[in-house]
């Protein structure tokens, strides 16, 4: 059985090893990216308490010793159900069973300008690029004059009261009390903003009551200005718009507000359900196709307990993944065993706002965890779900380091520097093959370049 798998995410991941070396299965795993990235994570590279490469794991490691899992370093272009191929920028690759676990991306709603000048987070390019914007503002700012210039440089805006608006709100506080100040004695970090926006009455609205007024009450402790049932209508670089018809001036904005399924073209419009999810059955299914089918974020299953649709977190993902390998096993060899239907096993939920402060729910048997204790397991379960014992020692090793010198080590800005066009690759070559005093001497001001 040919299995194609479209998205190295928790989802798709976790379905290629559950079929790794397992007789009767050729898999392919088309990715845009040679690595697997660790998402609940993207805040802490974003606000340099942990490299890029702590939380990215190459793939082709993973299958290492794989006799019948195959990277595609690719983007998909479309699938052609009819024929059983996918076309990708690269190659069209053919399947009998594909998995569309191609996740969500960033939602702006339609907003033009919102997606031009807000910065997301849902890769660890764009909380790199975030790092860099949060760095490269505090550097300006040491130059500015103009007193309202300078506020809309300090200030910060977070949009989206949910875990990753919650955390990564956390952590910029963290940042500008313990961090910024030894960095930038000249700026006075009392005029810094940092404002947590969120749509709805509370933050973490998908947890329990506690939970929202514990991770409120945090934030608040330390020092972000939470603004519930508060909605952003416009940002055009410098203004943020509200629904109130009020104003923040800031020069970061931080989307996250809202995710929207990548849905593959080729995949039939009335299939697409709210949130550009595409609808499958109880066996993950795509509606209307047998050997099509979709898990993880981009998935829309209506179960008598969801209704609506499952949240879009990693375990939904991997108990899917986990549920479509048993049943594609029980397909390939023919077996009398029933096929098994999905049903979400809801082991908790939590989020961290930042030093011993963190709020965990579980729901059976009902518990609730805040401050100190639910850090620790906070910190205990990510660790343990990170990939490769080397990145899980690194992450423990810059939490121990950031937890007892309150401080950070990964605040670089790197610029790209254009090579002038006299001094090209080419003539570095013709230079040496002249040997001419001033070919070397060009060659040598290249060098330095």
């Amino acid at each position: 059985m040919k299995v194609v798998i479209v998205g190295a995410g928790f989802g798709g991941l976790k379905l290629a090893r559950a079929l790794n070396n397992k007789p009767g299965f050729e898999v392919i795993l088309i990715d845009r990216f040679n690595y697997h990235q660790f998402q609940p994570l993207f805040y802490q590279v974003a606000t340099a308490g942990l490299d890029a490469s702590n939380i990215s794991f190459p793939l082709r490691k993973v299958f290492q010793k794989s006799k019948n899992v195959r990277i595609r370093l690719t983007e998909l272009q479309s699938i052609v159900p009819d024929q059983n191929k996918v076309i990708t920028d690269t190659e069209e690759i053919s399947y009998d069973v594909l998995v569309i676990a191609t996740g969500a991306d960033t939602n702006f709603f339609g907003n033009a300008q919102l997606a031009e000048h807000a910065f997301p987070m849902k890769s660890t390019v764009e909380a790199l690029q975030l790092r860099y914007r949060l760095l490269q503002n505090l550097e300006q700012a040491l130059t500015i004059e103009n007193a309202d210039d300078l506020q809309r440089r300090m200030n910060i805006v977070v949009v989206g009261g949910g875990p990753t608006g919650v955390e990564v709100s956390g952590a910029l506080a963290e940042w500008k009390k313990y961090v910024l100040p030894k960095d930038y004695p000249e700026l006075d970090f009392d005029n810094m903003n940092i404002y947590l926006l969120e749509g709805s009455s509370k933050t973490l609205a998908a947890m329990s009551e506690k939970s929202s007024e514990q991770s409120r009450k945090y934030l608040e402790k330390l020092g972000v200005n939470v603004k519930t049932n508060t909605i952003v209508k416009d940002y055009d670089g410098k203004t943020v718009h509200l629904n109130d018809g009020s104003t923040v001036e800031a020069a970061t904005v931080i989307w996250a507000a809202g995710i929207k399924g990548n849905v593959p073209a080729g995949i039939e419009p009335e299939l697409v359900a709210r949130g550009n999810r595409i609808k499958t059955d109880r066996r993950c299914r795509v509606m209307g196709h047998n050997n099509i089918y979709a898990i993880g974020d981009i998935a829309y299953m209506e179960t008598p307990k969801y209704p609506n649709g499952h949240p879009q977190v990693a375990p939904v993902a991997m108990q899917q993944a986990s549920l479509l390998a048993g049943n594609l096993i029980v397909e390939e060899r023919k077996s009398t065993k029933p096929f098994y239907e999905f049903e979400y096993r809801d082991k908790g939920s939590m989020a961290t706002v930042g030093r011993n402060l963190a709020v965990v729910d579980v729901p059976k048997p009902k518990l609730h965890f805040g401050g100190f204790m639910a850090w620790m397991i906070w910190m205990g379960l990510h660790l343990m779900l990170i990939l490769g014992v080397k990145n899980r020692f690194f992450v423990f090793s810059n939490w121990l380091y950031n937890y007892f010198t309150y401080d950070q080590n990964l605040r670089l800005i790197f610029k790209e520097f254009e090579r002038p066009e006299n001094e090209t690759h080419k003539s570095k070559i013709t230079s040496q093959k002249e040997g001419s005093a001033a070919g070397t001497e060009q060659h040598v001001k290249t060098g330095a370049v």
